[in-house]
């Protein structure tokens, strides 16, 4: 394991008071904290290293190309894919989802084929396929879940049909914590042909990720949810499936040639790649993986999973709790409620003690539908966080209940 005293300074926010209380930040799922390493390593390049990539012959331009082409590799070994022609730089999962909805949904399918997602997706899951459903009549099919937060994979292939043309599938719910086995699901996917899309916005910052072993043909992740900058992302896809995809925007970089009559495109990665990367970001995000390799995955991993188990217990012995999503493998999230208390209410008292916490939908509407309620309160855990805070969030939660 590691210190998770010596972890706590690397990230001066965590130090700070809100309304007066220490703060505990418990909102990770939404977005991390970040170590001053990454801070400092995009300033770092900002004052002496700014120059637009890949275009320029001088010397900052070709220094800054290396730090960003560095970056692409980086991520390469972190996921275990096979090249670096198979990762795109993107905004984030939203834009990686919508990259592959769109230029999927251009030449792989027509009228009528079928995209199946799962009752527990987070927005970005589900509103592009309805967006293509809208312009292009797809059909966007769900995947039920049982009363414990899983998927029924036991009527997984009943789902399936000759029109089905993709499988697009969270790795971590962003509001039961359920770990799916994503592996499986892309061997039984893969056996009648369909090809699969990981959401991996919210396992990529806590469990060891290899593309390669999961099988997928996509996987999508951000920078911001694994202590990186924001506005930066990931789509891992298989080259022989970006070798079938058309571009999704068109722009500078993105180009071969071009002439009044036609427009060729560049190689991979490129060709996904319009316009002006982030290049800062992208060095930011390598920053980040080095972060985290540096604490180690699997002891990330092992802390986090500690911190759900010990706060699910504790969360337990509160009357009228109601915890949502108990999945045998779990990580990193829970979802609960109090008796009547509104889940706003909570959040907005609970945060006037210093404890920041997220409520709502969590961009999850379908799942809150399934589950019957208009939102919860959610607690979302980092390598940074400690059993110490877990009990000021208890000791939070009785006290606001005492209220009501």
């Amino acid at each position: 394991m590691y210190d998770i005293r010596k972890v706590r300074e690397d990230f001066p926010i965590l130090s700070r008071e809100v309304y007066g209380k220490p703060l505990v930040y418990l909102d990770n799922a939404a977005t991390t904290q970040k170590p001053l390493c990454v801070l400092d390593a995009m300033r770092e390049e900002y004052l002496n290293v700014n120059a637009n990539v890949h275009r320029g012959v001088h010397y900052l331009s070709q220094q800054a190309t290396d730090l960003h082409e560095a970056a692409r590799e980086k991520v390469r070994q972190f996921i275990n894919a096979a090249k670096t022609e198979e990762i795109i730089f993107t905004r984030g999962t939203t834009e990686a989802i919508n990259l592959v909805a769109s230029s999927f949904c251009e030449n792989q399918m027509k009228e009528g084929d079928e995209v199946l997602v799962s009752d527990m997706e987070h927005h970005s899951n589900i509103v592009p396929w309805q967006l293509q459903a809208m312009k292009r009549g797809i059909v966007v099919k769900h995947l039920p879940i049982d009363d414990k937060g899983c998927l029924d994979l036991s009527t997984f292939n009943a789902h399936l049909s000759s029109k089905t043309k993709l499988v697009s599938i969270a790795h971590v719910s962003n509001v039961l914590g359920t770990v799916n086995d994503v592996k499986r699901i892309v061997e039984m996917a893969h056996a009648c042909g369909i090809p699969v899309l990981v959401d991996g916005a919210q396992s990529a910052p806590h469990m060891k990720i290899d593309v390669q072993a999961i099988g997928c043909d996509f996987y999508a992740f951000s920078g911001h949810k694994m202590y990186g900058p924001t506005g930066v992302g990931v789509l891992y896809g298989k080259e022989e499936w970006l070798e079938k995809l058309p571009p999704y925007q068109g722009g500078g970089e993105m180009i071969d040639k071009v002439t009044w009559e036609k427009t060729t495109f560049e190689r991979l990665p490129f060709k996904f790649e319009a316009g002006t990367p982030d290049y800062v970001a992208t060095h930011g995000l390598a920053t980040a993986i080095d972060y985290l390799c540096s604490v180690g995955i699997d002891n990330i991993k092992a802390h986090e999973q500690e911190l759900t188990r010990y706060c699910m217990e504790q969360l337990k012995t509160i009357d009228g709790i109601r915890i949502f999503g108990e999945a045998e493998h779990k990580d990193a999230v829970v979802s609960f409620l109090v008796g009547d208390i509104h889940h706003l209410d909570m959040g907005t008292l609970l945060d006037r003690l210093g404890i920041a916490v997220r409520t709502g939908h969590h961009c999850a509407q379908p799942l809150m539908d399934r589950l019957g309620i208009s939102g919860t309160v959610r607690a979302s855990f980092a390598l940074y966080n400690t059993k110490e805070e877990i009990d000021v969030l208890v000791a939070g939660i009785r006290r606001v209940s005492q209220m009501f």
